[in-house]
């Protein structure tokens, strides 16, 4: 994607890495994220404004810990490390790192100095939040204390003449009072970015880009019926018309009724060729037996594209192959020595025997948030740009334990009647994601005088800004009875409903 100005997110691990980036990107300076082991050289001929460390779960005295060339603080680019991202700063430069006396977590109130550039146009005091359990006891030679906790000395610290500087805290995260501000600071005070980086100029630098590679060959898209696909269909449509082909793989494993809306939707928006294969009795039966959620991640992948290879292997050759893939998913699949927090299903390789001309994937270097900002400009319904997240492998990774046909009728019967209510009483508008979960728990219940011995549904419901952090939603109890009544006499083999009220962390949104 071309950019005027670029800051470079180097990444230590850390679980914060893609928030960083995107924060950086909400300022309208575009920025990449780049593993640790990213050589030296090839940072430096990336003629960034700015480079700016992660943090990560290590400690940075310890010969197993990621470390970095220290030249990297010598290329005259600026630097700002963040939590391990300081601590390595310092360590780089001689400073000393210790085990803190007392670890710091959560919300902390800190005293900045606000003759730092950092920390410019803020109140002394405000609020930041801390994660940390070592910290930085000496300071490197020429460098300044610019800001305090009550348990940490050097919660900031500066060279201002060498344009290095480093937080023990995470300005990325909301729960930061000033982070935004202080982000800001470093890229417009400190880097002299502009800020002249836009989303409005991306639909038509796409589609040029893509009728420029695609020429007039044809393009095979997979289609998840997701927000993803559906902006890289929406894109590819607009390129090439009715040269696009979406195949749409119905594993069965969607929310009711979703596959027709799905169908119906996309024959009705968009100028395409539109095929639809239904397959559940071919998923579930390689499902059966499986119960690790990871395992059937795979399983779900592979099955998706061993359907979808054999249907182009019988109706089509040449051409493109396109994905939804962004840039979450190229980095949460462990791409560039990144860990890998799950396995995408849009991240698999292609079949030896099958031959395209070669791989689009327009919305690559696109967050979640910028990528329904592009579908919005496309003229993208809003039910759809705005559909909540829902994981690739579908109700697979929500029913819990073993995937049957049963156990998912009983799953979407119980979330559609959860969706209905949630739209009806208008609550679906106050939260970022609700679903329901089969946990594969039976109890007893009574139902007409008579004993049971039926399935237990959960209700998952989170209000967060970037999903990296999330609270339990406080639903209104009399919605949750509603919920729950209709639940245990709509569905048949259900006898009890409970509430998630876990937050992130220590759990996650998802229960797989």
């Amino acid at each position: 994607m071309p950019a005027t100005e670029k800051i470079i997110v180097l990444d230590f691990g850390g679980q914060y890495n893609q928030l960083i980036a995107r924060r950086v990107r909400d300022q309208h300076v575009y920025c990449e994220i780049m593993p640790y082991t990213t050589p030296l050289e090839e940072i430096a001929r990336a003629d960034c404004k700015g480079i700016i460390f992660t943090g990560g779960p290590n400690s940075v005295y310890l010969e197993e810990s990621p470390h970095y060339d220290p030249a990297i603080l010598d290329l005259g680019v600026p630097v700002l490390g963040i939590c391990y991202g300081a601590q390595l700063m310092a360590w780089m430069l001689g400073g000393k790192i210790e085990h803190a006396p007392s670890r710091e977590y959560g919300r902390i109130e800190m005293t900045a100095s606000p003759d730092s550039l950092l920390f410019r146009d803020m109140p002394e005091k405000s609020v930041c939040w801390m994660s940390h359990t070592d910290y930085i006891s000496v300071p490197p030679e020429g460098f300044n204390l610019s800001a305090r906790t009550d348990s940490c000395p050097c919660a900031a610290m500066e060279n201002p003449g060498r344009r290095l500087y480093a937080v023990q805290f995470h300005p990325e995260v909301t729960h930061s009072e000033y982070g935004q501000k202080i982000l800001g600071n470093f890229l417009f005070n400190v880097c002299g970015c502009k800020g002249d980086w836009q989303m409005d100029n991306f639909i038509e630098e796409t589609v040029k880009s893509l009728r420029a590679q695609i020429g007039d060959q044809g393009v095979v898209l997979g289609l998840s019926g997701g927000v993803d696909s559906s902006v890289a269909a929406a894109l590819l449509s607009r390129a090439v018309g009715k040269r696009l082909t979406c195949v749409f793989v119905d594993q069965g494993l969607m929310r009711k009724d979703e596959g027709d809306f799905v169908e119906e939707t996309f024959t009705r928006l968009f100028d395409m060729n539109f095929v639809r294969i239904n397959c559940q009795e071919q998923f579930l039966s390689h499902l059966k037996g499986v119960t690790d959620p990871e395992q059937k991640r795979k399983i779900i992948g592979t099955e998706f594209y061993k359907v979808f290879w054999d249907e182009i292997r019988a109706r089509y050759s040449g051409g493109f192959f396109a994905q939804g893939t962004i840039y979450p998913d190229r980095i949460e699949s462990g791409k560039g020595n990144a860990a890998t927090i799950k396995t995408h299903h849009n991240q698999v390789k292609m079949p030896a025997d099958i031959t395209f001309s070669g791989v689009i994937e327009p919305l690559k270097d696109l967050f979640k948030d910028e990528v329904r900002r592009v579908g919005e400009k496309l003229g993208i319904p809003r039910e759809l740009v705005w559909r909540q997240p829902f994981p690739g492998p579908g109700l697979g990774v929500r029913v819990i334990g073993e995937v049957t046909a049963e156990r998912v009728r009983i799953l979407q019967e119980a979330d559609a009647v959860l969706r209905d209510e949630m739209k009806k009483s208008g609550y679906d508008e106050h939260m970022a994601q609700f679903f329901a979960v089969l946990p594969g728990v039976k109890t007893v219940g009574v139902m007409g005088d008579a004993r049971t011995y039926a399935e237990l549904v959960a209700i998952r419901a989170v209000t967060t800004d970037d999903f990296m952090t999330a609270d339990w939603a406080r639903i209104p109890y009399d919605l949750l009875g509603r919920v729950s009544n209709r639940i245990i006499n709509e569905v048949d083999n259900v006898n009890r409903v409970v509430y998630d009220i876990t937050s992130k962390p220590p759990g996650t949104v998802e229960w797989e």
